[in-house]
């Protein structure tokens, strides 16, 4: 039988701090890591729960040098970001860290330095794709090139984005580097590497024997998959000069791969943890037998957290393995896969700002749709529907019925319970069940099944109040509605406790209306919670109703960022054929200042113009009314052909053409000089 742990260090994935995070990133790893968190807790487990940032890896340098900027920069811009996003969200980390700071360069060079002195690393030399202009390396992703696969032309060199293939540099067809655009030379370097081969046996015994029952079954299915393929040695260092650098003497501009030194950050924020309470008991959390580790991952995470950290800590000897690693499946948007270069996304701190007061909606509807064996979709109408007919109409109601009827009758004061009936008495059995089941669910990472149980003590408390209505038998029968009413508080006193992992600032708003504190979550099944006579403050609501305008709003904004993706991405019109330099020398190309515009009558694209051309005043109609107002082209200079013949539209002589850009959605944008000239002057 399995023995209970004294304590348990839960990690999430780290993101990656070049962006921010989406709701992808919450439904597969931070809120089911935040629940079983606040659930252990409130069970009055000792708990680490860690989080921090990934600040290395060649997507932060690709970012930097797109910006212009240094990697640091936009790893602190980020991980701002992201820690104060999680933390306004609710998400309860002893310690959010990152890879950066000095403690977890120390141990990451450290554990690199053990396993190199042990002999557990072999040195291989190989070759390598180079830039000879550039004088690098270059990482996978800095080459691309046609997918052999789907031939999309922008494939990188570990993934074609377009068709999900997973790739080598040397896989692509005609590769490029990003750096200069030249195609890249074969190079001999040297690194060393994880030999994750001599680990097979031992993997077999310790996965695919020892967790066939306990883990996930989408989990135990992708490592049995990886296992039994085969695995070979991995490089554990890469030719960069971002990241932990390599602490040997030949190894100069080289550092610790990330998917190697990533997964040691939940070793250096735990140090971090204890160092800034003025301990030094970290190694308990990693080295105890008696704790129990946990890994909250994303399935692109499975092999790393299931396979290749674990043979890290094994190869290091004093490390104790993971326990379970819940991984989640992915959560699509809107029928869509999840983009962050398409913006095809919800962001974390943008929803937080659009719907400020609204944490727990999210972390509801995500939880009710949460990824857990297959992919999941997350649509706006489904988001207003959980929060308007479940949280709003179900819990919130029953609350807000019961609150405010104890004010009506009793001026807030418990009742002492009246007689009961046999409803009553069910009804009171059923409260006490409810932390079991809850409780029973969220061990078995079973997230969803967990909050639907507790929604159905939400409903168990509305069906009741609805059936019993105390308002109509407050005359006729005042002391059964002392039952009705004291059995009502005690179920929303359990709906406060029992929804607390799940709903922490609803909990703490209900917590704080009841005058309860400090319950532990076996509170959450007593029905003498509250006692007669005590008193109750004033109802307020716990959830706000989601209007259709917001989510019109958050619909058109998705919808936009489809549009702008259509536009950066459409073919450009082919090429017209070449004319002479003199054909070319006939066009008079002026900048004109205008001087007059009004909208011609019964017309809905055109304006008619008064120009100054520098060699006279003239009136020309140009298509531009349904992108311009004409009052706000008044005193502006754009670019026109001054000598196209005349011609009469809609009774206007118009004599020239003013020069406009035409993108691929048919809008118009005036071409115009990038500072005032003078009116008349020509393009050369």
């Amino acid at each position: 039988m399995k023995k209970e742990p004294k304590r348990y260090t839960i990690t999430s994935a780290l993101p990656y701090a070049n962006g921010p995070v989406h709701i992808g990133h919450l439904a597969g790893v931070y809120v089911p890591a935040d629940i079983y968190a606040r659930y252990l807790r409130n069970n009055g487990k000792e708990v680490l729960f860690l989080g921090g940032s990934d600040e290395h890896g060649v997507p932060i340098t690709l970012k930097a040098r797109k910006e212009g900027v240094t990697p640091q920069d936009i790893v602190d811009r980020y991980h701002n970001i992201i820690k104060e996003s999680f933390k306004e969200l609710g998400i309860s980390f002893d310690i959010y860290s990152r890879t950066s700071n000095p403690t977890h360069h120390e141990t990451a060079a450290a554990f690199f330095t053990k396993l190199y002195n042990e002999g557990k690393l072999i040195e291989q030399t190989s070759q390598q794709y180079y830039d000879e202009e550039a004088k690098q390396f270059l990482a996978d992703r800095y080459i691309t090139g046609e997918c052999p696969h789907c031939h999309n032309e922008k494939a990188y060199g570990d993934q074609c984005e377009a068709c999900g293939a997973t790739l080598n540099a040397t896989d692509l067809i005609n590769p490029k580097s990003t750096l200069s655009g030249n195609p890249p030379v074969m190079k001999e370097t040297k690194h060393w590497y994880l030999p994750l081969d001599q680990y097979e046996p031992w993997l077999k015994e310790w996965i695919l024997e020892g967790h066939k029952e306990d883990w996930k079954v989408n989990v135990y299915g992708q490592c049995k998959s990886w296992i039994e393929a085969g695995l070979h040695p991995r490089a554990v260092t890469r030719d960069l000069s971002w990241g932990v650098k390599v602490p040997l003497k030949e190894a100069e501009g080289k550092v610790l791969y990330v998917w190697f030194d990533a997964p040691i950050g939940y070793i250096s924020a735990t140090k971090e943890w204890t160092a800034a309470q003025g301990r030094s008991d970290w190694e308990k959390w990693w080295k105890d037998e008696e704790t129990e580790l946990v890994h909250f991952i994303g399935k692109d995470n499975i092999v790393f957290h299931c396979i290749i950290f674990p043979c890290m800590l094994k190869a290091d000897g004093s490390y104790i393995l993971p326990e379970n690693v819940p991984a989640n499946e992915f959560l699509n948007l809107e029928g869509e896969k999840i983009s962050t270069s398409r913006n095809w996304a919800v962001w974390l701190h943008e929803y937080l700002r659009e719907f400020p007061g609204k944490q727990d909606s999210l972390r509801y509807m995500l939880t009710s749709i949460a990824p857990e064996t297959k992919d999941a979709d997350f649509t706006w109408s489904d988001f207003q529907a959980k929060n308007n007919n479940e949280l709003l109409a179900i819990f919130g109601n029953f609350v807000n019925r019961t609150v405010a009827l104890t004010h009506k009758y009793y001026g807030g004061v418990i009742p002492e319970m009246g007689p009961v009936t046999d409803l009553e008495k069910e009804v009171l059995e059923q409260i006490r069940q409810f932390p079991q089941r809850i409780g029973d669910s969220v061990e078995r990472y079973r997230f969803r099944e967990a909050q639907a149980e507790l929604m159905n003590l939400a409903r168990l408390g509305n069906k009741y109040l609805t059936e019993t209505e105390p308002w109509k038998k407050q005359k006729e029968d005042p002391d059964y509605v002392r039952s009705i009413l004291h059995i009502s508080l005690q179920i929303c006193a359990s709906l406060s406790i029992l929804c607390e992992p799940f709903l922490p600032f609803t909990a703490e708003k209900l917590q704080k209306m009841l005058n309860i504190s400090n319950k532990k979550w076996i509170d959450g099944g007593r029905t003498d919670l509250l006692k007669a006579g005590d008193t109750i403050n004033t109802p307020e609501f716990l959830f706000v109703k989601v209007e259709d305008e917001a989510i019109a709003a958050q619909v058109k904004k998705l919808e936009d960022a489809k549009k702008a993706n259509a536009l950066a991405n459409a073919p450009a019109t082919p090429a017209k054929d070449d004319i002479t330099y003199d054909e070319f020398q006939k066009m008079d190309l002026r900048v004109v200042t205008v001087l007059e515009a009004e909208r011609v009558p019964k017309t809905k694209k055109l304006l008619k113009l008064k120009v100054n051309t520098g060699v006279d005043e003239r009136e020309i109609v140009s298509g531009i009314a349904e992108f311009y107002e004409p009052e706000k082209l008044v005193g502006q200079q754009v670019l026109m052909l001054i000598n196209l013949a005349p011609k009469e539209i809609k009774g206007v002589k118009s004599h020239g053409m003013v020069l406009m850009a035409a993108n691929a959605d048919g809008s118009l944008a005036l071409m115009q000089p990038g500072k005032e000239v003078n009116a008349g002057s020509t393009v050369q």
